[in-house]
């Protein structure tokens, strides 16, 4: 990756990596979480809310690989797929929360 904007644009797009990459650790880490819960409960809740955290994580996967494949150039679509996979993982959280037994 070549780099020629100014220094403090890099710092930022350098942050946004590192919270990124925070998030999706600690979102998988859920993921891990909610299956245990799920082997040991057979609660359908938990397997709700690993979808949902996975569906989070993959927006935020997504969203962080094509930023920096495209130079952070299609801002609108990467905006639609991060929020629309980040929606739609909270509905399923939600949905377990709702569910739960």
């Amino acid at each position: 990756m070549q780099y020629y904007g100014h220094p403090v644009q890099h710092i930022i797009e350098l942050l946004y990596a590192a919270t990124t990459l925070v998030f999706i650790i600690a979102g998988l880490t859920m993921v891990g979480m909610a299956i245990r819960a799920y082997v040991q409960t057979s609660r359908t809740a938990m397997l709700h809310l690993s979808l949902g955290f996975s569906l989070a994580v993959a927006g935020a996967a997504a969203t962080l690989i094509s930023a920096f494949l495209n130079d952070f150039e299609p801002v609108r679509s990467l905006l639609l797929v991060r929020s629309g996979l980040f929606t739609l993982g909270f509905l399923f959280i939600i949905y377990s929360l709702v569910t739960y037994e």
